[in-house]
């Protein structure tokens, strides 16, 4: 079975100090996983190792069947998507959004190359997806962070990834505005032709179903991995967040709330 991701016994020692020890960690091709960790758990340094912007101390990567060492980068990059909150800061507020989603294509921070009538129409239909069709035309500045978050990932699909890696995209949101987002995730997902999604939160409640696999990370080390519903019990997320917490399903959702005295 092709590997979207596959890690063995990886490290990575950055000036004498250990930050990510002893991973291991498999995703199937079609697979949609979430990966939860608290801040300073190494989500940020693990993603950096899966686009190969560095390289493990220790241990084996490969990614979309291409090991690290054997394997050009650059060119592996171009079938790896990334979705983060600082991408919206690196983009013109003046650019249409059709450009911004067409730049995609090129892998560049604004469109410099000549598109063809189908980029803008295949646009258009990501657009239309994500349900941001009513975004074509409209000045990058005036969109909301929700509807940012929905370019990007349009853009972010312009290249037909083998992978996307959405870093706490909703980051920034109000309630309503995450819904949405994510009710737009979760039809992406949904489609037959979907990439295999890795979902980076802080919140549990973010995993939807289509996320059938969740990777704990904790401290730089996995503390856990396996399918969501082994993952999210009262008593593993406890330990996990050191703190008593209580779980509860709705809707195939997992909400958690911290125990009172």
């Amino acid at each position: 079975m092709k590997k979207s991701i596959y890690m063995r016994d990886v490290t990575w020692v950055r000036k004498g100090k250990t930050i990510l020890n002893n991973i291991n960690w498999d995703v199937a091709a079609g697979e949609h996983w979430s990966v939860l960790g608290l801040n300073g758990s190494g989500k940020t340094t693990l993603l950096n190792m899966v686009n190969g912007y560095i390289w493990p101390t220790t241990g084996k990567v490969s990614v979309l069947d291409n090991p690290f060492g054997k394997t050009n980068i650059v060119e592996l990059r171009k079938s790896i998507g990334w979705v983060s909150s600082s991408l919206q800061e690196k983009i013109s507020g003046n650019q249409r959004v059709q450009q911004i989603v067409v730049s995609g294509k090129y892998a560049s921070i604004g469109l410099y190359e000549q598109p063809e009538d189908t980029d803008y129409d295949r646009a258009a239909e990501l657009l239309n997806m994500l349900g941001g069709r009513h975004l074509y035309d409209r000045m990058y500045a005036t969109c909301s962070t929700g509807e940012k978050q929905k370019v990007l990932i349009a853009r972010a699909l312009m290249a037909n990834p083998e992978l996307l890696i959405l870093d706490e995209p909703t980051n920034g949101l109000d309630f309503i505005s995450r819904e949405e987002l994510m009710t737009s995730i979760n039809e992406l997902a949904s489609n037959p032709d979907a990439p295999t999604i890795i979902l980076v939160t802080h919140h549990i409640e973010e995993v939807l179903p289509m996320f059938s696999h969740t990777l704990l990370l904790k401290q730089g080390e996995v503390y856990g991995h396996g399918t969501r519903e082994e993952m999210f019990t009262s008593e593993k997320l406890t330990d996990f967040f050191e703190i008593p917490v209580d779980i509860a399903w709705q809707n195939n959702r997992a909400w958690m709330n911290v125990k009172s005295e």
